[in-house]
């Protein structure tokens, strides 16, 4: 069993889930030009995280696993998970126009990131607890806002760069990701 400080330690830096397991890649690219839009999506991301591990985990261990399907997870995730991305996608819509606009078709997407899904598999498969679940949740979300703000301020400076014309826009994008990736790999003797 992992400590509370080593899950913590690993969903922020050496087990991000965009620089380390490459998931979410999409809003991570498609909303982290500004860090408004970066923070109100890794917001929404994270509170979709928390709860989605918060119902799937007795949905799997009290449901699932005693009935012998298992196999179903995925789609009883994935259900899940669309149920708390409309909730939010309704709150921004109501709440916070402007915001709801900026993030745009990112929003409803967040049903089909890998982030999530992945999370709350990962949670069984790694046999946390209900605890460590949500501990892991939180801060993997945290995490994933860690990063998308992280590359708003990244892009606003690769934008104003003076870079040859075959690498400016997505190219240079990519390469400042492939970098801002790389310096988290710094971070990865920490969890041994």
């Amino acid at each position: 069993m992992k400590g509370i400080f080593a899950i913590m330690l690993a969903a922020l830096l050496t087990d991000n889930f965009v620089l380390s397991k490459f998931m979410g890649i999409c809003p991570f690219l498609g909303v982290s030009r500004k860090a408004s839009s970066s923070l109100g999506m890794g917001a929404a991301v994270t509170f979709v995280m928390v709860c989605a591990s918060v119902v799937t985990y007795p949905i799997y261990h009290f449901i699932l696993d005693p009935l012998g399907i298992t196999y179903l997870r995925t789609i009883a995730f994935i259900l899940i998970i669309a149920l708390f991305v409309q909730l939010v996608e309704t709150a921004l819509r109501k709440l916070m126009p402007p915001l709801y606009n900026a993030l745009g078709v990112y929003l409803p997407l967040i049903t089909t990131n890998c982030a999530v899904l992945g999370l709350t598999i990962l949670n069984i498969d790694n046999e946390y607890t209900f605890g460590q679940s949500v501990i892991n949740a939180f801060f993997s979300g945290i995490g994933f806002l860690m990063v998308l703000l992280i590359f708003s301020g990244v892009r606003s400076r690769v934008e104003e760069a003076d870079v040859p014309a075959t690498f400016k826009g997505v190219p240079a994008t990519l390469i400042a990701a492939a970098i801002l990736s790389l310096s988290f790999l710094g971070f990865s003797g920490l969890g041994n």
